[in-house]
């Protein structure tokens, strides 16, 4: 078999409808849900962070600065990943694809920004 023929079959032929099938089905991370959870922690992490911030702000001007930028990168990360996994699953809820773990990572990433954002705008103050 020559490498033209291989190459010719790889691209148009058996293999391409099935990657293609993988690939929509298994969003991000491989199965699916393992890529979810990890979205879903990087915004719950995000949350955490934020809380913290946001309640060191209060101390006073420049406080949890650093905490609140970690806190809403995390969450701007949590919701673009959560909005790529989502487009790129096929099926619903409950179909194993991890759906539910992005919607909740999208959930705690937009709350964790938005803490984030709000510890920021606190920090900045002087009194």
């Amino acid at each position: 078999m020559s490498i033209r023929h291989l190459l010719a079959t790889t691209v148009v032929g058996e293999f391409a409808p099935a990657a293609h099938t993988s690939l929509a089905a298994g969003g991000i991370g491989g199965s699916g849900r393992a890529g979810a959870t990890v979205i879903a922690l990087v915004g719950l992490t995000s949350v955490v962070v934020g809380g913290l911030a946001l309640s060191r702000s209060r101390r006073g001007p420049g406080e949890g600065r650093v905490q609140a930028l970690v806190a809403a990168a995390a969450g701007l990360v949590s919701l673009v990943l959560s909005a790529w996994h989502l487009a790129l699953t096929t099926e619903g809820l409950g179909s194993g694809q991890g759906r539910a773990g992005a919607v909740a990572g999208a959930a705690l990433g937009l709350i964790g920004a938005v803490l984030g954002g709000l510890a920021l705008a606190r920090s900045r103050r002087t009194a």
